[in-house]
């Protein structure tokens, strides 16, 4: 009688087991299925256009355009005449062979792209014959067209997905597209749209029975969003015009919004050279110079010393102290003395010898010693030059320096502002303000980016705050609501003190460095500047010609653009980065550019005599460093 019971007993909990066990694969697992993964399903995608970009003005710069790839799923590859198959196709046997193994090698009962974006005239010869060819198969795919040759750096490029992001990433297949890089990579998701899918039965043969579970676990595809970007484009074009035979970034910025109205490097490329079966030829090309850098955007991924827009922080700051007021003077003897030997002695340009200078006139005709007393008063103010120089790199971050600025794009640099703590780690000995005098007119440590610089003077055109920069302005038609962009940021400097600053920045336009290339009708408030530029040839610290800056913003009340202009060795900021400035707020406030001459100079400035003797000091030769 036990033994019988005990028989009953390990029957029933053998059964509740198996029971257990076919709940828990075909109700609970079920639930999270997918069909993909085995070999009796075949998976067919409908892939969705990808959205379009526009610039602010509803002008196209992305669109779309049909493409034809040669698919392959190896399992299902039969007999065929290899010979002819690769004289359709324009490869060679060698090459077909090394396609084939790839795509067996990544999933035998997957398809996978074996040859990619076919030219229409090879796909309709190709399409009569392609029956023949069982395991092939041609597949419709969406790739990006350029309508304005124009923006490559904002915009980016999309590239075929590798094997990596294939398996980190569920919903991508290696072979399919994603951006690489600029908007295309940030906005990824939102222009990349819905994959529809459709899974279709298979019978042990491999041949297609059917719609898998009636069609169940099918989808429609989805269409990506739209982008309206912040650009203007035409103002974009006719920067990239300008900056021909130049390298160096420009970045102009709407104050108001902290919008990005152009985004300029120099050298860029044409974006449609990333597209079609020429792209791999061309990314090496292109990439692979490492002089021009012509894939690195100078406005975003360049550090360079500001010069003498910097100067423009320092008198803020010595303002905000209390340890200068616009009637404080100093002297200038051709420059300013910070110690006793021969090399210790930063020269001047201003012209003004031996007369009281003060913050006007200082600031218009760029004095260097006047700037030099201030910053050492700020510094030693209160005979702590670490507690003053901490002070002072607080009151420069709250501008955006030394920091990521947070726009919406990929990539870029930080940039570096020193501090007390900084220096002390630096010199084992007792410093002060004449150990790092260089920072009272932005040489030393001091490194920032275009983009960066444009934003402060952002900062001093609202008089004390700026938004966040950003490109992307509309999303599928909806203005954008991330507070990121539309919470201005608070400078630590007090609204009254920026008055004066920008009585001396509409100076320079007036009487000043700039008066050359003023605009008559329109104030423009800005500030030349001359960065010095090094490099290390076999050790030894060599200086070349120097960068060529300036920042400005215009009009003077209700600001509509703010613009800080990079050229690299273009010399004094007068005569390269004025003349561009002032030809770019010309175009973007009235559309168009009467001073024919001063255009007409610019764009017979080249610069690339000056480059290629440089890059006979040295092959390590890279420009925007110190």
């Amino acid at each position: 009688m036990n033994r019988r019971f005990l028989l009953y007993f390990l029957i029933t909990i053998i059964g509740l087991l198996y029971i257990g066990r076919l709940y828990q694969l075909q109700i609970v697992k079920g639930r999270d299925f997918d069909p993909v993964k085995t070999s009796a399903v075949k998976i067919k995608y409908d892939f969705p256009e990808r959205g379009y970009i526009y610039d602010r003005n509803e002008e196209l710069l992305v669109a779309n355009q049909l493409s034809y790839d040669v698919m392959i799923v190896p399992d299902e590859v039969g007999s065929i005449d290899t010979l002819e198959f690769c004289s359709l196709l324009k490869i060679t046997k060698k090459d077909f062979i090394k396609r084939y193994k790839k795509a067996e090698n990544y999933a035998p009962w997957l398809a996978s792209v074996f040859l990619k974006q076919l030219a229409k005239e090879d796909f309709a010869f190709l399409q009569e014959k392609l029956h023949k060819f069982q395991g092939f198969y041609i597949q419709k795919r969406i790739i990006r067209n350029y309508p304005i040759k124009s923006a490559a750096n904002i915009v980016g490029y999309i590239s075929e997905v590798n094997e990596e992001t294939a398996k980190n990433d569920t919903y991508y297949d290696q072979g399919e597209l994603i951006g690489a890089w600029g908007i295309e990579k940030q906005y990824e998701n939102v222009l990349r749209g819905i994959k529809g899918k459709k899974y279709l039965q298979r019978d042990r043969l491999n041949k297609i029975m059917g719609p898998f579970k009636e069609g169940a676990y099918d989808s429609d595809a989805v269409n990506g969003k739209d982008l309206m970007l912040t650009i203007d484009s035409k103002l974009q074009q006719y920067g990239e015009f300008l900056m021909q035979g130049k390298r160096g970034g420009i970045v102009a910025i709407e104050p108001s919004s902290g919008e990005i109205l152009s985004l300029i490097t120099s050298p860029s490329y044409d974006p449609n050279r990333m597209v079609g079966r020429a792209r791999s030829k061309n990314s090496v090309e292109l990439f692979g110079d490492s002089i021009n850098k012509p894939m690195m955007d100078r406005g975003l991924q360049f550090n360079y010393p500001p010069g003498s827009p910097f100067k423009l922080i320092n008198a803020l700051i010595g303002l905000q102290e209390g340890v200068i007021n616009e009637q404080t003077n100093f002297y200038c003897y051709n420059g300013y003395r910070y110690g006793k030997r021969k090399h210790e002695f930063m020269g001047c340009h201003s012209d003004l010898y031996g007369v009281p200078i003060q913050l006007n006139t200082a600031i218009s005709k760029s004095c260097n010693s006047y700037f030099a007393n201030t910053y050492k008063r700020i510094v030693e103010k209160n005979n702590s030059p670490k507690e003053g120089l901490n002070n002072w790199s607080n009151h420069v971050k709250s501008f955006g320096l030394g920091n990521y600025l947070g726009y919406d794009l990929p990539f870029g640099q930080k940039g570096f502002i020193p501090n007390g703590d900084y220096y002390s780690r630096m010199y084992k000995y007792k410093w002060n303000a004449s150990t790092n005098i260089s920072n009272a007119i932005g040489q030393g440590e001091i490194l920032t980016t275009p983009i960066q610089l444009a934003n402060v003077t952002a900062a001093i055109a609202n008089r004390g705050y700026f938004y966040t920069p950003h490109i992307v302005k509309k999303i599928d038609n909806k203005a954008i609501s991330d507070s990121t962009y539309i919470i201005p940021k608070i400078t630590s400097i007090d609204k009254i003190h920026f008055e004066p600053i920008i009585e001396g920045m509409h100076e320079v336009f007036k009487t000043g460095t700039a008066k050359w290339v003023n605009i008559p009708g329109i104030d423009i408030v800005g500030k030349t500047g001359t960065s010095e530029n090094f490099i290390r040839v076999n050790g030894k610290k060599t200086q070349l010609k120097d960068h060529s800056i300036l920042v400005a913003f215009a009009p003077k009340e209700n600001p509509k653009i703010a613009i800080a202009v990079f050229i690299e060795n273009g010399g004094y900021g007068a005569t390269v980065a004025a003349p561009i400035t002032s030809l770019l707020i010309e175009k973007y406030l009235t559309g168009k550019v009467k001073r024919k001459w001063i255009e007409d100079l610019m764009i017979k400035k080249d610069l690339y005599p000056i480059y290629n003797r440089q890059n006979l000091y040295s092959e390590n030769f890279e420009a925007g460093t110190n």
